[in-house]
């Protein structure tokens, strides 16, 4: 298969044509109905004669090509609609049936605050245009009305208000929100490339835009909404997220905090949180690309905690001077695991109630996790005379100074310590 992608070198055409190159390549397995021979890049410096050549060859057409922000509202109608029309008579010239997607939006419905849209009536003119096309040609033609668009690689202080407070909160600049409780529908870029895939498959999610006020199956629709539907005549992504300016903003400046706080953001598989964190992320300066933390040294060594997480503890470094013991104390839930990457040591643990002891011979040259035991009291032994022992250590809870879990008690004699989660 050959596809041509126009408008490439935007935000939604950038992120396409990269995982096109995923599955051409063999890098992304994910999508075996799909094969991909070549990709056809169409940007505005490329001229007709190149686009005709593509129009010629392709055999799936991503039409991403749209104005959005010109300096005279004329350009809205020739950009949005007067390059689909060239575009798609170039096909009808060669009398290429390939299927076509169009990039259309939510303001095409002309409903509620975009009634009056000029980007509407041109996105609206656009998708007329495509329908006519699929009635005139027999050509497949999808038709998908975005609302906003979010992810890595959009454009800041441009056409995208998350995009634009991602960029400012991670380059340490003032943000503007007018009203705090306005709620933005977003589809962010990953569930879309999904959608485009499942398009190409032939088998995209449909909907049908029921109008203002109208009823359909007792649900009262406002004119934006997509109503799912096999026969739709649209087409949709039904993988988006909605929520308030205010709380995306107070998401945002928790994940500028995360160095300080070194408390990681809700990271749940599909959640609205992970998925901005990491357009958040995407955004930041070299300088805060890498950060210190904070390391608690003394003539033993150090302990460094990494990360904290609200429902899965933290997680630590641990570095044990030559000949040092580092632990002797005991908790009474807590969970602790101590995995060791590299040096020699001895973990040794003693029950509290039958005084059986257990020990374990630990290196970075055979990683393994070992586990302390509630009730048990243990420690950990650098066995070297000339290496740090170094120890990742997984606590299933943030060390509460006011509600420690952590007795010292020494496991066979000498002095206990309970100081190696502070």
């Amino acid at each position: 298969m050959n596809v041509l992608v126009t408008g490439s070198a935007g935000f939604v055409g950038r992120n396409l044509v990269e995982n096109l190159k995923n599955i051409r390549d063999g890098k992304n397995r994910t999508r075996p109905a799909i094969h991909i021979d070549k990709i056809y890049e169409y940007t505005r410096s490329h001229t007709f004669e190149q686009l005709d050549q593509f129009c010629s060859d392709c055999d799936f057409v991503f039409n991403l090509a749209g104005v959005n922000r010109p300096k005279d509202p004329a350009e809205f109608k020739a950009g949005n609609c007067g390059f689909a029309s060239t575009l798609l008579e170039t096909l009808k010239k060669h009398g290429n049936k390939a299927p076509v997607m169009l990039s259309s939006s939510l303001q095409a419905a002309l409903a509620g605050r975009f009634g009056t849209s000029e980007y509407g009536l041109s996105k609206r003119d656009g998708e007329d245009l495509f329908f006519r096309y699929a009635e005139e040609t027999g050509a497949a033609v999808y038709v998908y009305r975005f609302p906003n668009l979010v992810g890595k690689w959009v454009r800041p202080n441009y056409n995208s208000a998350v995009g634009t407070f991602c960029s400012n909160i991670a380059h340490d600049l003032p943000i503007t929100v007018n009203d705090p409780g306005v709620e933005l529908e977003m589809l962010f870029i990953e569930d879309l490339i999904e959608e485009l895939f499942d398009c190409m498959e032939g088998h995209p999610h449909r909907a049908e835009y029921p109008k203002a006020d109208e009823v359909v199956d007792g649900v009262a629709y406002d004119g934006l909404t997509a109503r799912p539907c096999e026969e739709g005549r649209y087409c949709y992504a039904p993988v988006t997220h909605k929520a308030t300016l205010g709380r995306i903003v107070e998401l945002l400046n928790r994940f500028h905090d995360q160095p300080t706080t070194i408390m990681v953001p809700d990271l749940t598989p599909g959640s609205f949180e992970k998925k901005l964190y990491s357009m958040y992320i995407s955004y930041l300066p070299k300088e805060k690309t890498a950060y210190p933390l904070k390391m608690n040294v003394d003539a033993r060594g150090s302990f460094t905690e990494l990360l904290h997480t609200a429902a899965a503890g933290q997680v630590s470094i641990n570095i044990s001077k030559p000949g040092i013991t580092k632990g002797q104390h005991w908790h009474n839930s807590k969970l602790e695991q101590f995995i060791v990457v590299s040096g020699h040591g001895l973990i040794q643990m003693r029950s509290l109630l039958t005084g059986e002891i257990r020990e374990f011979n630990v290196s970075g040259e055979k990683i393994e996790a070992v586990q302390m035991l509630p009730g048990w009291t243990h420690n950990i032994i650098n066995l070297s005379e000339t290496e740090d022992l170094v120890t990742v250590m997984w606590c299933n809870e943030i060390f509460d100074p006011k509600h420690p879990d952590t007795f010292g008690e020494p496991v066979i004699g000498g002095k206990s310590d309970g100081t190696m989660e502070k």
